[in-house]
């Protein structure tokens, strides 16, 4: 059995002033400050530890992104002049995907390694779109025993990206009878991407490999950004080329490990003539997930092709459709086409656009996905608000065009992904599944609205019907 897999997080604080949810309105005047307990002290998160300042310099207000919103300070103020309101600025986080909820938990994620917490539970809808409307089966939580984040148990998150030869087939002398493949193994099912659309410097880019090479996964990456900064990484970087431009970069080809070639209808071609410069190189293809996702990825599957990498939008939508799906229902699909046609354990499946929490990836794992891209959210470690002002050539309002260490920018990219691996192994442990493998395709161990309502209310009412508001 290999070495427990660590990922050592260091806290790394923001470089601006990050935007909470609320902002405390205090009443000075009646304030008796003779409290020998005074509420701020006794805040069990201590998110007033780092603020008390404020008590002093009297000044206004005080936005405090890590309030859990459990209201305990509101609620014990003896004076009942303590009171938190929503904080303007916070509605301009996001949109109505990539929301002000998930940047705020994001930020603390990437600020402390630590798992998010809400000191006032789930006040959400019962129900939402995309992911929100699937739930993960936690029957074995109450075992004492699944507890892999304390060590008490082995929980493996390795996945491949190289090709499985299925069957195997010996010799008498149990030799094995095939030529195996080279195997490429990642210890945790996720790889990097920047995103295309946002502010990306030489130094974000540093940063990301550099959180790569340390976590020991891999970063995709346009052939045209591989500077010369980011060589001591090359073990890490997946060059991502096209039909047509491959053959200009031979020499980012033999220092790659893995490399990546958009879909073409001929695209067979390309594999010979990049397995020609190296052999033991494992191939990614990029595909669009679109109505023909699926049946591309069958009709590549008995090609020499390891991993197939599927792209929707960034808010994980089907791509080129006047109803677009949504990425699980997507995700679904290619699974299934593969299982029926009898080559799923041949070639890995990873998904990227819209992969916005840690809970993405484990339900998209659940869906069928051997892994996920992130994107997005490599630059909300880096403190982006998303709120596109680069998009319209208007300054960045916490300077992601300037100077940024990348020794700061990967440990924070290294604890936003330390959180996201420790909520893996939670659900995980609480599953009762000790192999990331395991997990693959097991929708049992998951519950999908859809079908919840069909079989409570299909009997009464027939299917749902959707009326357009055209």
């Amino acid at each position: 059995m290999p070495p427990k897999y660590h990922i050592p997080i260091k806290t790394m604080p923001p470089r601006f002033p990050p935007i909470g949810r609320y902002a405390t309105v205090e009443f000075r005047e009646d304030c008796a400050g003779s409290c020998r307990k005074c509420v701020k002290k006794e805040c069990v998160y201590g998110i007033f530890n780092e603020n008390y300042q404020h008590a002093s310099t009297m000044d206004e207000p005080e936005y405090l992104y890590t309030c859990q919103s459990c209201f305990r300070c509101v609620q014990e103020c003896t004076k009942g002049i303590f009171s938190r309101v929503i904080n303007p600025e916070y509605r301009s986080l996001g949109d109505e995907y990539w929301r002000a909820n998930i940047i705020r938990q994001l930020w603390y994620q990437a600020h402390t390694g630590k798992i998010p917490v809400s000191g006032a539970g789930y006040n959400g809808p019962f129900v939402g779109a995309g992911f929100d409307a699937m739930w993960t089966d936690m029957s074995e939580i109450v075992r004492p025993t699944r507890d892999g984040i304390h060590g008490r148990e082995y929980i493996n998150t390795c996945i491949e990206i190289s090709r499985r030869i299925t069957p195997l087939r010996f010799n008498k002398d149990f030799t094995l009878a095939v030529e195996v493949p080279p195997i490429l193994e990642i210890p945790v099912p996720f790889m990097f991407q920047l995103p295309a659309d946002l502010i990306i410097s030489e130094q974000i880019r540093i940063s990301a490999a550099k959180a790569a090479h340390r976590l020991g996964t891999l970063m995709i990456v346009r052939p045209e950004d591989y500077t010369e900064a980011l060589l001591p990484y090359a073990e890490n970087l997946v060059p991502s080329f096209t039909a047509d431009n491959f053959k200009y970069y031979e020499h980012l080809i033999r220092k790659s490990r893995a490399v990546e070639l958009a879909y073409t209808f001929d695209i067979e071609k390309s594999f010979a003539c990049i397995r020609g410069l190296k052999p033991e190189l494992i191939l990614m293809v990029r595909i669009p997930m679109d109505g023909r996702a699926a049946s591309r990825a069958l009709q590549l599957s008995n090609t020499g092709a390891d991993t197939f990498h599927f792209y929707a939008d960034a808010y994980g939508r089907e791509l080129y459709a006047e109803n677009p799906r949504f990425l699980k229902e997507m995700i679904r699909e290619i699974h299934l086409e593969l299982v029926d046609g009898a080559v799923r354990q041949k070639v890995n499946l990873v998904f990227s656009g819209g992969i916005a929490m840690a809970e993405h990836m484990a339900k998209a794992i659940i869906c069928g996905a051997d892994g996920v891209v992130v994107d997005n959210l490599l630059s909300i470690a880096l403190e982006c608000r998303l709120c596109y002002r680069c998009r319209n050539g208007l300054t960045c309002p916490v300077k992601l065009d300037d100077y940024i260490d990348p020794e700061w920018g990967s440990q924070r990219i290294i604890n936003l992904m330390s959180a996201w691996h420790n909520q893996l192994i939670e659900v995980m442990g609480a599953m009762g599944i000790r192999e990331v493998r395991r997990l693959r395709g097991e929708v049992g161990r998951s519950m999908w609205f859809e079908d919840l309502e069909m079989e409570s209310f299909g009997p009464i009412f027939g299917p749902r019907k959707v009326i357009g508001l055209g």
